[in-house]
């Protein structure tokens, strides 16, 4: 199994989450979560993993280990306060005491989302900012079946308002995951789209970790692994799903560069993707490549230099690179490519001047000049 930059898998620097890393890790869920000395297990998807046979895998791994598995299979792309409000009141009638998220970046959010709101009671609204939750949550545990959003590697829930479609982010180190099992098999299933989307994602978080104002020597690191397994497996993993190195190299990366935001932080292309999601519906990991390639110039261009050096000493090439990852994953590379027009740029950067994460982009962005940088972009 693969071993980047000197450190084992399941010896991750600036984590607190154990790592199961294996192929067929899935059929073995039972006796892993066993071991937590758990009995009762309120079990997050989505209709998709159910289609894809994950689930049943998973209640059977459960049940055969003599545990008793609630399942909650109602979370859709990008969960909303609606999705986590179900969760809650199946969880409620089942009293779990661990829930596992199996899927995307999704199922991963809106089973912390639940564990919030079942532990500690109240709103998700509640718990928006930054160590809100005043009681210990259940422990989770975190089995992602795509290459990209990191979750099992961070204490953070996204969680959506279906009014306002405003991204909460619910950031607290109880909700860290105790254990996450990277099984590469189960993303030889993504459609091909989900995983072009999904990776180049993660690759964006290990570009806007390794930049961020809040990066530290120990994050840098996890940057610079994440990249470094992600930039050459990308192409590799979207063209041919039957690539079990690349898969097993894009799903540590991910991982790897979730670590990294838990330790760092993200920056300008997020802030504008969301901007994206909110007004033109465009999927996450496709708002944040488009807009990546241009923030990379932009940061570059300020008066501190190049802040991605620790990735690539020339950020004029790091920019073409993405771009190139881009079209590899067939993905959108222009505004217009995704609906947006010129006539929406104002609205876009109001919204993406207020995320969180513009706060932490290693040069100053304003609503001026997140505007500059969607005009950009068209």
């Amino acid at each position: 199994m693969i071993s980047p930059n000197g450190f084992h898998p399941q010896q991750i620097p600036g984590s607190d989450v154990r790592v199961v890393f294996s192929a067929g890790s899935i059929d073995r869920l039972g006796e892993i979560v066993r071991a937590e000395d758990v009995k009762r297990v309120l079990l997050v998807t989505d209709p998709g993993i159910r289609d894809a046979g994950h689930e049943e895998r998973a209640v059977r791994s459960l049940y055969k280990a003599g545990l008793v598995v609630r399942v909650f299979d109602e979370v859709e792309e990008n969960p909303t306060t609606i999705h986590v409000g179900k969760g809650v009141i199946a969880a409620k009638a089942f009293n779990p005491d661990v829930i596992v998220g199996l899927g995307g970046g999704s199922a991963m959010d809106c089973g912390k989302g639940i564990n919030f709101i079942l532990t500690n009671g109240g709103k998700v609204h509640d718990y928006w900012g930054v160590n809100k939750a005043p009681k210990p949550l259940l422990p989770f545990v975190a089995i992602p079946t795509t290459a990209g959003t990191g979750s099992d590697a961070q204490s953070a829930a996204l969680i959506t308002d279906p009014e306002t479609h405003t991204k909460m982010a619910c950031w607290d180190r109880k909700a860290l995951p105790r254990l996450a099992i990277l099984d590469p098999g189960l993303t030889a299933t993504q459609p091909s789209k989900v995983a072009a989307a999904t990776g180049i994602d993660a690759v964006a978080h290990a570009v806007e970790s390794s930049a961020s104002t809040k990066r530290n020597e120990t994050s840098r690191r996890l940057s610079r692994a994440a990249w470094d397994l992600l930039e050459p497996a990308y192409e590799r993993a979207v063209k041919d799903p039957t690539d079990a190195d690349a898969r097993e190299r894009m799903l540590l990366g991910a991982h790897l560069a979730g670590a990294a935001i838990e330790n760092s932080m993200l920056g300008a292309a997020h802030a504008l993707a969301n901007g994206l999601t909110a007004v033109c519906g465009t999927v996450h990991g496709v708002a944040v490549g488009l807009m990546l390639p241009h923030v990379v110039r932009y940061n570059a261009a300020g008066p501190d230099g190049n802040p991605y050096a620790d990735l690539e000493p020339d950020a004029e090439r790091l920019a073409g690179r993405i771009t190139h990852l881009l079209r590899a994953g067939g993905l959108p590379a222009r505004l217009p490519d995704v609906g947006a027009t010129q006539a929406q740029l104002p609205e876009l950067a109001k919204i993406a001047a207020q995320q969180w994460t513009a706060t932490f982009n290693p040069r100053k962005v304003g609503e001026a000049e997140l505007l500059s940088i969607y005009r950009a972009a068209l």
